[in-house]
Parts: C-alpha cells; sequence; structure tokens
C-alpha cells in the first residue's frame, strides 16, 4: 500500500507545482502569495510519503486531498484534478492493502512449506 500511496503523492507533487504556475496569471494573487501556499503543500506532500505507516498518515492524505479539491476555487482546473487524484488516493489505499494481503498469504504459504 505504501509505495502505491507514495506513488500518488509524488504525482500530486508536480500538479501542485504546475497549478502553482497557473495561479501566478491571477492578478489578484501575489507570486509570494502563490509559491508559500504550492511550496507547503508541495513539501506536505513529499513529507507524508515518509509518514504513511504511521498512525493518522492516511488520514493527513485524505486532508491533502481535500485541499487539493478545495485550490479549485483558485484554479478551477483543480476541481477535476482534485477528484481524479482523490479517486487514485482511494484506489492506491483500497488495492494497496489487497495487495499487502496477498503478499503476506504467500509469505506465510512459502513459509509453511517444507524447505528441501
Amino acid at each position: 500500500m505504501r509505495t502505491l500511496c507514495a506513488s500518488t503523492l509524488i504525482g500530486e507533487f508536480f500538479v501542485i507545482g504546475f497549478a502553482g504556475l497557473v495561479a501566478m496569471k491571477d492578478d489578484s494573487l501575489t507570486v509570494s502569495t502563490v509559491w508559500t501556499v504550492s511550496g507547503i503543500a508541495m513539501l506536505f506532500s513529499l513529507l507524508l510519503c515518509g509518514v504513511l505507516t504511521r498512525p493518522g498518515g492516511l488520514q493527513l492524505g485524505w486532508a491533502l486531498q481535500i485541499a487539493l479539491i478545495a485550490s479549485g476555487f483558485v484554479v478551477p482546473h483543480m476541481f477535476f484534478l482534485g477528484a481524479v487524484f482523490a479517486g487514485l488516493w482511494w484506489a492506491s489505499i483500497h488495492y494497496g492493502r489487497q495487495v499487502d494481503a496477498a503478499k503476506a498469504r504467500f509469505a506465510a504459504q512459502a513459509e509453511a512449506e517444507p524447505q528441501t
């Protein structure tokens, strides 16, 4: 699960950066504001890769997904991209748990078989 979730977060890192470039075209926002918010979100997505297996890691990931969707109020395309990444986040958790369970079953079977 960790690998799939981390891959999703790395993808979000780049999307947040590109959204920051788009947001710079908004005259009501200063460049420093855009890059402060974008930089914090990008750093958060990278740091989150390291805490996925700790308690609350997945919930923090969901918080990032909500923030990504909410960024659509500044960059309207982010409503769509945020929803896509929220779906990817869900799929990473759901299918990642299935993969982890299958790995555990295979490891248990390999351990139970007599070694020759």
